[in-house]
């Protein structure tokens, strides 16, 4: 399935016959993710391992929290996992005594570790090859059953946020995700509360007037995953076609890496031709396409060999499909190999 970029050509006619070795497997599961590991700072002469927080220690009893808190900041589990590891490695050499509240402590730090990392990665995506999205993430299915939840860790969420700036996106999760106080938002950010307040109605209205109107409705969008894995593992181009609203837009990531297109694909029949193309070519030969939760929503994973290669996760209106979001870009698959615990 992986293939070496090339400047993106004609979209390729579906054959009528279909992939002879795309299938559909059933529904991965796997262990949640860990603590990440440690880098090669020593810690402190008779301290614990940084990469094992002891039961009870706050940073394992807040890990969930700080690791929502990054990856809605970064859209980025590989950022997210250096984010954690640095705050954990700051966390183990902290004065303990001297910390009143280690929840707000430990959010702080996250925030404003992530702030510096985004504040960087924003240089790097202008010069992004093709289309930009953020990295998947392999979820478990509570997260999918809490709406609110689940809506502000989609994959339509996370691209709305990057129009933000750095302090108006961490404004906006830390109120609307989580649920912090404005008195609390302005001490991890060391700015007054009054400027926070506004720049949490900004944000709000910035994100209210970008973000798409989609159906929540859970069975709807498990029985469009089922039939569109049908349809694909059929090569049936009517049946895919049928699933796709008249508007519908797609974007595919491949980085510069492996072929994707590099712009957004517009309309049932292009989208149809395109996906259906990929999985006919050669090098796609044995993918298997697998339903999961990813980022918190119905979604699916596609994997060749054993290995997740890829990831689509979409967005319905009117129960068709109207956004599609394909993931293929290698170095952005890290959150596809387990379920990772979400917050």
């Amino acid at each position: 399935m992986i293939e070496k970029e090339r400047p993106a050509g004609d979209v390729p006619p579906p054959e009528t016959t279909p992939p002879p070795e795309a299938t559909i497997a059933p529904e991965a599961t796997a262990p949640p993710a860990g603590i990440p590991s440690p880098d090669d700072t020593p810690p402190p002469a008779g301290a614990p391992s940084p990469g094992e927080p002891p039961p009870g220690d706050p940073f394992a009893d807040h890990r969930r929290l700080l690791f929502g808190t990054a990856y809605r900041l970064l859209g980025s589990v590989a950022d997210t996992e250096d984010v954690l590891q640095d705050a954990w490695l700051a966390w183990h050499r902290t004065d303990r005594a001297a910390v009143r509240n280690p929840r707000a402590y430990l959010v702080r730090t996250v925030t404003n570790l992530s702030l510096n990392r985004l504040t960087s990665a924003r240089a790097t995506r202008e010069r992004y090859v093709g289309p930009w999205l953020p990295e998947p993430l392999l979820t478990s299915p509570d997260v999918a059953e809490d709406a609110e939840l689940a809506d502000t860790v989609s994959t339509a969420m996370l691209v709305v946020l990057e129009t933000l700036s750095p302090v108006e996106r961490a404004v906006f999760v830390l109120r609307e995700a989580f649920g912090f106080s404005h008195a609390e938002i302005a001490g991890f950010l060391d700015r007054p509360e009054p400027t926070v307040r506004q720049i949490a109605r900004r944000a709000r209205a910035h994100v209210d007037a970008r973000r798409p109107r989609f159906d929540a409705d859970a069975d709807r969008r498990t029985e469009v995953t089922t039939r569109f894995l049908a349809a694909a593992a059929g090569g049936d181009l009517n049946a895919v076609m049928e699933l796709l609203a008249p508007d519908v837009t797609a974007w595919t990531d491949g980085g510069g890496v492996v072929s994707a297109a590099r712009r957004p694909l517009h309309g049932p029949d292009h989208v149809a031709r395109w996906v259906l193309g990929v999985l006919r070519k050669p090098i796609s030969a044995g993918v298997r396409l697998r339903p999961a939760t990813v980022n918190g929503e119905p979604g699916i994973l596609i994997d060749q060999g054993g290995t997740v290669i890829g990831s689509l996760s979409y967005d319905l209106t009117a129960g068709l499909v109207r956004h599609l979001h394909i993931q293929l870009n290698p170095a952005k698959l890290r959150g596809l190999q387990a379920p990772t615990p979400e917050g």
